[in-house]
């Protein structure tokens, strides 16, 4: 039986390369450039089909495209984009073809995330996009649909563009119930569907906007980025622009747990799966969004002591690292892997759950998400 590698999947400014080690997690090998150039916000993997990669992909030519790979990215070969509606009423303009008048289908401004279905759905696939868009593909990205019950959600009237734009960027399918699934938007918040997507309803209760007069309404929140616990999806972990939340209800309800820190704004949060009731998160100076204290660190949150500690001191990295809301992410393995991707292009990682800390010896480009996978 072939040894397992352990397979970093980036996202860059300047294309997606994919980093192989084998479980010991001790040298690496950095494989070729894809898409070099190109601003690619999401590459993943679908744990149903072994090999199977997707890039979401956004070219300053081109426009945004989705790629996929069946080795293990050896090879790549484009696949169908989703494509936003447009309506005579949001823009007037026609095309003229062949003498016919033809609404013209414009592309998204950015494809933010890709995200495999439930194993009970083997061909379904999900994609953000930027505006505010959910796309549903069920043959495996031949073509794919818009998600109306959420993009023309009854609260969308009061969604707001975050800084990045008015972006859907995360999706989490429930691994126990492939009916239940929750988005992220920014500046909207968190959405859980219990029948598949036909209906949602906001869940963010509890959950301060800093920057709204109202500070605790329906709506509105920027969600930076959201995970569930490795061992229990009733509980939650998000980073918001207004804080370190935690939820013991499938999102209905939050308790701010990042008042700890003298500033508990960021980005990214992970979960690992040997180390159930524990979550990573990288504080930033909310201004300038770079890490505080003079470093790099990594923080764990557990859950059942309700407590901090710090799994790096500042000087392990010195400097002013920006880290994006998926740019840290875990491995499946025990001990648990831990990997971070800076917006300045180091890819720093653990591999003994923040023991130890170590840099993957290559400059990136700018490190806009991280995704790992074992087989």
């Amino acid at each position: 039986m072939a040894e397992k590698k352990v397979r970093i999947l980036l996202g860059t400014r300047k294309g997606a390369y994919i980093v192989e080690s084998n479980t010991q997690r001790k040298s690496w090998k950095v494989g070729k450039v894809l898409n070099a150039g190109d601003e690619v916000y999401h590459v993943t993997a679908d744990p149903r089909h072994p090999g199977h990669l997707y890039s979401a992909v956004n070219s300053w030519m081109f426009g945004p495209m989705i790629n996929r790979s069946k080795d293990w990215g050896r090879t790549w070969q484009e696949v169908a984009t989703p494509l936003m509606p447009v309506s005579k009423a949001r823009n007037p303009s026609f095309d003229l073809v062949n003498g016919e008048i033809h609404r013209p289908k414009h592309a998204l401004t950015n494809l933010w995330h890709i995200e495999p279905g439930h194993p009970e759905e083997p061909e379904t696939l999900f994609a953000g996009a930027d505006p505010h868009m959910l796309f549903r593909s069920d043959d495996l990205a031949k073509s794919w649909s818009p998600v109306t019950s959420i993009n023309e959600h009854g609260t969308k009237k009061d969604w707001g563009p975050g800084a990045g734009g008015p972006c859907l960027h995360t999706i989490i399918v429930d691994p126990t119930n492939h009916r239940r699934m929750y988005v992220g938007l920014s500046a909207a918040g968190t959405f859980r569907s219990e029948d598949g997507g036909e209906t949602w309803r906001a869940v963010n209760k509890g959950v301060e906007t800093p920057f709204q007069p109202t500070k605790y309404p329906e709506v509105g929140q920027c969600v930076h980025h959201v995970v569930l616990d490795a061992a229990d999806p009733e509980t939650a972990y998000r980073q918001d622009h207004g804080g370190m939340y935690v939820s013991h209800d499938g999102m209905r309800s939050w308790d701010r747990i990042g008042k700890f820190f003298d500033d508990d704004f960021g980005f990214a949060v992970a979960s690992a799966r040997s180390l159930p009731g524990r979550a990573y998160f990288i504080p930033l100076e909310g201004r300038s969004r770079v890490t505080t204290q003079g470093g790099l660190q990594v923080f764990e949150w557990n859950d059942e002591r309700k407590k901090w500690r710090a799994l790096m001191s500042p000087k392990a990295f010195p400097g002013h690292f920006g880290v994006h809301r998926e740019g840290m992410n875990t491995d499946p393995l025990d001990p648990a892997g831990i990997y971070v991707g800076t917006t300045t292009g180091q890819l720093i990682y653990s591999p003994d759950a923040g023991k130890t800390w170590r840099q993957v010896p290559y400059q990136f480009p700018g490190i806009h998400s991280v995704s790992v996978t074992v087989g």
